[in-house]
């Protein structure tokens, strides 16, 4: 089983920029999928991005798509989240989430693995 811990939310101006991260341990089985949700008081919690275990796979959301930016380091075991071009639409509580399997989904149903989220708040 993965344990999640994400880090790195706060509070930002409209057109600024934050980095999210998440730690990964336990264990890990390729291939596997990483991915970012986020969710606000009163929404379904929302895919923004996912990175296949490889690398070679990523999707994104349309809504950041152009913006936000997922990698990974594998040999520290971190999950990253570039956000650029912040805007207010963007607040919410981000989530990392992991599964495994070779399948990409967007649904979070499908994600077995979910940190304690980390608060991002951007204001006008």
């Amino acid at each position: 089983q993965m344990q999640l811990v994400e880090s790195g939310g706060g509070s930002v101006q409209a057109g600024g920029s934050l980095r999210l991260s998440c730690v990964v341990s336990g264990y890990t089985s390729d291939p596997y999928w990483m991915a970012w949700f986020r969710q606000d008081p009163g929404n379904q919690r929302e895919f923004i991005a996912g990175i296949h275990s490889s690398g070679d796979r990523t999707y994104y959301a349309d809504s950041v798509k152009g913006r936000f930016t997922i990698s990974q380091d594998n040999a520290k075991n971190i999950l990253y989240l570039q956000m650029d071009s912040l805007m207010p639409g963007d607040t919410a509580m981000y989530y990392c989430a992991a599964r495994y399997g070779t399948d990409f989904h967007l649904e979070w149903s499908w994600y077995f693995s979910w940190g304690q989220g980390t608060q991002v708040t951007v204001s006008s």
